[in-house]
């Protein structure tokens, strides 16, 4: 659920309020994970995208 999602993810920026600070065994920026995570999602729209227009033939905006 989007809200389950939302709160999640506000509570896992707010355990971290430095975005420069570095996390995990890969010491990776939170700023880097957070646009890792934008630029996953947007992928995977765009994938669901191509499926329906393969479905329905209608094309995106």
């Amino acid at each position: 659920d989007l809200a389950r999602e939302q709160a999640a993810a506000d509570a896992a920026l707010a355990a971290h309020p430095d975005l420069g600070g570095r996390v995990g065994a890969d010491r990776i920026a939170v700023r880097e994970l957070m646009v890792h995570r934008i630029e996953e999602y947007a992928r995977h729209c765009g994938h669901a995208d191509l499926l329906r227009e393969r479905v329905d033939g209608r094309v995106g905006q």
